[in-house]
């Protein structure tokens, strides 16, 4: 037993007593700061199985007239991302001899993502502020639910600014 005394009830204080919600200072202030990725539309978006074709996957991207596409295995979880600066940079070139390739060898590994539960404004950033123009988006359990892009964002920003 020891000599420390249980806390009277009595004395308790309510941490959240005098707690003030967020001011904003416009609706699209607040969406952005309080509205989730999930809200922004993520779909439609193409995706590959890693062991597509290089060949195959440009093909795609240029009759879906997209700019990047989703890498996502058997599972739904995401491999990486396949973009026309891929092409440009890692196929070009080689062109001949890189299209009977998968498309896991030549695509962007470890892609910056967000989460479904992440504020909007998380999507913004990692447009604006990390240079990708397109954003991978994932559940808690880490699949892929989408695909949010400069596009997506503004449409989700017209939508709210008021």
């Amino acid at each position: 037993m020891t000599d420390e005394q249980s806390p009277d009830p009595t004395e308790f204080e309510d941490p959240l007593s005098d707690f003030e919600p967020a001011q904003y200072a416009s609706e699209l202030e607040r969406a952005l700061a309080e509205e989730t990725v999930a809200k922004i539309q993520l779909q439609p978006y193409l995706h590959f199985s890693p062991d597509t074709s290089v060949n195959e996957a440009v093909r795609q991207l240029h009759e879906s007239k997209v700019a990047s596409a989703l890498v996502v295995d058997d599972n739904g979880n995401l491999v990486g991302l396949f973009t026309e600066r891929d092409v440009l940079e890692r196929v070009a070139e080689g062109f001949e001899r890189n299209t009977k390739q998968p498309v896991s060898e030549v695509m962007t590994s470890e892609p910056t993502v967000v989460y479904e539960s992440d504020p909007a404004a998380t999507a913004i950033a990692a447009i604006a502020v990390e240079g990708h123009r397109h954003v991978p988006v994932l559940d808690m359990d880490g699949k892929v639910l989408g695909l949010a892009s400069p596009r997506r964002v503004f449409d989700f920003m017209v939508k709210h600014d008021r």
